[in-house]
């Protein structure tokens, strides 16, 4: 495992876990209790991961970009028994939560100062007073925006989350000699699960977050890159790059996409400039981790299709009656396996919409709210949202909680936000004695970048439907005719 500052074999991170399991105990923290970090990825961030898993605690990786508009809520919703954040933190918050509140240096510091502690015994009978996880325990809190302003945390016990990862190896297939290059955050589940993955494959990850782009290239070219998981933003950054670069390429045998479709074009110049790769396409939600994934082997099959359901799990393509479809017809996608967590943390309402039993089996469905097909062999179309949830830069977002931000903003009387579309940036309406760019200055200091609106407009007067609700489709005709 290497991050930038060095690296550490599989033996050295298990050590170091348990080191920090057992500082965990120590300070009175255990099974069932939440563990709030708001940390760049690193070698100990991983570390602490495991040493909260083996003691039942649950872990909660927060976005160090989160800013403090969002961190209160979560830490209320939470309820932290301890909460560790850098030594540098611009905004500690302490005043946000009556939970301890721990800086990286101090603990890493006592965590490393600690003697070895030896291993479990093989049959992982505990020992020495830890209180051990069991498989249906919540092991990470995976905050995400919902249709709340608020972000929601999925629960994600150890049951779902090892089939999960088990599932997904199965058909991605990674190696030992695999170098797995991964540039996003612990605290969002497609970087989280990065390292479950190479754990699996017992293949060395570069927890590469902390680079600069202006040296992607190059840090995979000397950490030997193979496996690169991707977004499209990322992607086009790599292609671009890769066509200008005169050095022998990265020796990159897979990309794996996800966060929206990847383009044509994107696709292409991947495939022209590092050849052999495949390029892999899968669908999912935090819900449930991954929903379908394309095979690796078959990665210039289907076009337009999103993959194949993971080993051991079903896709239901059903009515608004809840009557499956047939191939080729459209209806919500629903997700049904070992795979699908429990519910919403705290949030028995939202639950009980998301996640609904099976009306004949009472097996646990997961309706995603998303609209596809499935074909005649079993490969799914993914065809779009039926709420206000989109993805922009790789990030999973609504225009709520863009919406309650703006709100935030003083002078700031009304607000609607309109998704990205191909003919427009995500764009915000006012209605404030402001200017557009201190509104978008404004929330820069809320909201995390990549869900700063690219456009802004200052309205005198919101046009309404009939139930005095924002007319969007009014909004994004104003879009379609004004000057982008």
């Amino acid at each position: 495992m290497t991050d930038s500052r060095g690296s550490w074999t599989y033996r050295e991170l298990a050590g170091f876990s348990r080191r920090f399991s057992a500082w965990l105990r120590d300070r009175g923290i255990g099974r069932g209790d939440r563990l709030v970090v708001q940390l760049p990825s690193t070698r100990e961030l991983v570390a602490m991961f495991y040493g909260a898993s083996r003691s039942g605690v649950v872990f909660v990786p927060l976005n160090p970009a989160m800013k403090r508009f969002h961190l209160e809520s979560v830490l209320s919703n939470a309820e932290p028994a301890l909460v560790v954040v850098p030594g540098a933190a611009t905004e500690s918050p302490a005043g946000l939560t009556t939970a301890e509140v721990l800086d990286m240096e101090t603990v890493w510091a006592e965590t490393s100062a600690a003697g070895d502690v030896p291993a479990e015994p093989a049959d992982g009978a505990s020992g020495g007073g830890i209180s051990k996880a069991r498989p249906d325990d919540v092991a990470v809190l995976v905050y995400t925006s919902g249709s709340t302003a608020a972000p929601k945390a999925v629960m994600c016990p150890h049951a779902q989350v090892t089939f999960a990862s088990r599932a997904i190896q199965r058909v991605l297939g990674y190696r030992p000699d695999d170098v797995v290059f991964c540039r996003f955050p612990l605290s969002w589940d497609y970087g989280l699960y990065k390292v479950l993955l190479a754990a699996l494959g017992r293949s060395e990850i570069v927890l590469a977050g902390e680079e600069s782009d202006l040296v992607l290239l190059r840090r995979m070219r000397e950490t030997g890159a193979t496996v690169v998981p991707i977004v499209p933003s990322l992607a086009g950054m790599i292609a671009t790059l890769a066509s200008r670069d005169t050095e022998p390429a990265p020796p990159v045998r897979m990309f794996t996409n996800t966060g929206a479709a990847l383009p044509d074009a994107t696709i292409a110049a991947l495939r022209e400039n590092f050849p052999g790769v495949r390029v892999v396409r899968q669908f999912g939600q935090t819900e449930c981790k991954r929903i379908s994934i394309m095979p690796p082997e078959a990665d210039r099959e289907k076009p337009g299709s999103v993959g194949r359901p993971l080993p051991g799990t079903r896709v239901l393509i059903l009515d608004a009656e809840g009557r499956e479809l047939p191939p080729g017809e459209t209806g919500e996608i629903v997700a049904v396996g070992p795979h699908v967590m429990p519910g919403y943390w705290c949030a028995p309402e939202l639950t009980a919409r998301t996640f609904r039993p099976d009306p004949a089996t009472g097996e646990l469905r997961l309706h995603t709210g998303d609209y596809g097909s499935l074909d005649d062999d079993g490969y799914l179309y993914f065809e779009g949202r039926r709420d206000d949830m989109f993805k922009r830069k790789g990030i999973r977002m609504s225009v709520l909680e863009i919406e309650g931000a703006a709100m935030a903003v003083p002078g700031v009387r009304a607000a609607a936000a309109v998704p990205p579309s191909e003919a427009h940036d995500l764009a915000l309406f006012v209605e404030a004695d402001l200017e557009p760019q201190v509104v978008l200055r404004e929330l820069a200091k809320l909201l995390e970048p990549q869900k700063v609106p690219g456009v802004c407009r200052v309205l005198k007067g919101f046009p309404l439907t009939l139930h005095g609700k924002n007319a969007r489709q009014v909004l994004t005709q104003m879009l379609a005719g004004s000057d982008q």
